[in-house]
């Protein structure tokens, strides 16, 4: 099957590439490691007026009524200039609140500043004051206690959360499952941006920096690196587009599809990190060079919402699972 970006999402990434390269940056996230509790830019009320940020909210309660796909692409270019917060709290927030129209209002309005609870810091937690986590097999909306960490990456808000006590959100445990595949979605989207831009920064670089004469980007060692990241990225790309398409065309591939995205994302945004500090050579090894911030954000995405180990097992099993029942 061909699947490519249709023309209203290619000016969706256009429109959201604009307004988001308007107010984040590298220089924003650079700025944010002075403070555990910076509001990372565009920051929550900005990212809700824009509209971004509820895409997949239904028009009735004030969001976009758009296809977790139509935010994949938004996500995609948030990852490039590492904005926060991630929109893959909004995905999945999205998802555990769809009976609630008022959460769901007040989610798109940017009122309800609100974080999805996991095991270990939570992300966007700086900043929340309403949480949802999972309590047994049903899931629980109310406030918590948050005590923020030194960032290794400020961008993603990350902190401890106690929860406190709260009321039942319609759905359980298989609605918490769903929401958790579409966060992992939107988390590879935003890991394809990342890695997509550090991959142009490095090419950039190896045009322009000269050594024995010509450009280090003439030499092979130098581009096969860089060639190796690209064909990551370019697979991530198909898997990201194939999940978040999954999403409401056929839910049944989901959980395979969204597992491989994040996995995938995990191990191509790594190695685009660390081949743009070593295309660098010295100043790459600097935290005054923007390399490290693209290496801070692989170190802890790679963590979020399970490692790429437990992405590859779960490949692995439904993968086998399939096979054996295709016997």
């Amino acid at each position: 099957m061909y699947f490519d970006l249709d023309d209203e999402q290619r000016d969706l990434a256009s429109a959201a590439r604009d307004f988001l390269a308007g107010s984040a940056s590298p220089a924003a996230a650079r700025a944010a490691l002075d403070s555990a509790t910076a509001d990372v830019p565009p920051g929550r009320l900005e990212l809700a007026k824009s509209g971004f940020a509820a895409i997949t909210v239904p028009e009735r309660a004030g969001g976009g009524g758009g296809t977790v796909l139509d935010l994949a692409v938004v996500a995609e270019q948030a990852g490039r200039v590492l904005a926060g917060p991630s929109l893959v709290t909004y995905a999945r927030a999205a998802v555990l609140l769809q009976d609630d129209e008022q959460r769901l209002g007040a989610l798109a309005d940017g009122s309800l500043a609100v974080a999805v609870v996991d095991d270990g810091p939570v992300l966007d937690a700086v900043g929340a004051d309403t949480f949802l986590w999972l309590r047994g097999d049903e899931v629980v909306i109310g406030g918590g206690t948050v005590t923020a960490r030194e960032p290794l990456d400020p961008t993603r808000g990350l902190a401890d959360v106690a929860p406190a006590d709260g009321e039942t959100v319609a759905g359980g445990r298989e609605r918490w499952d769903r929401a958790r595949q579409v966060g992992r979605t939107i988390l590879a989207a935003e890991g394809l941006g990342a890695a997509a831009r550090a991959l142009e920064i490095g090419v950039a670089y190896t045009k322009e920096r000269h050594a024995f004469g010509r450009p280090i980007g003439s030499y092979q060692a130098v581009k096969h690196a860089l060639v190796d990241v690209y064909v990551q990225v370019e697979q991530l790309r198909s898997l990201v587009w194939w999940a978040a398409w999954a999403v409401d065309n056929a839910p049944d591939e989901l959980p395979l599809a969204s597992a491989a995205a994040k996995g995938a994302a995990a191990t191509a945004l790594e190695q685009a990190a660390e081949t743009l500090i070593q295309v660098h050579g010295g100043i790459g090894f600097t935290w005054e060079h923007d390399a490290h911030l693209y290496w801070r954000r692989a170190k802890v995405d790679r963590l979020l919402l399970g490692d790429d180990v437990d992405a590859f097992d779960e490949v692995a099993t439904l993968a086998l699972a399939a096979a054996e029942e295709a016997r």
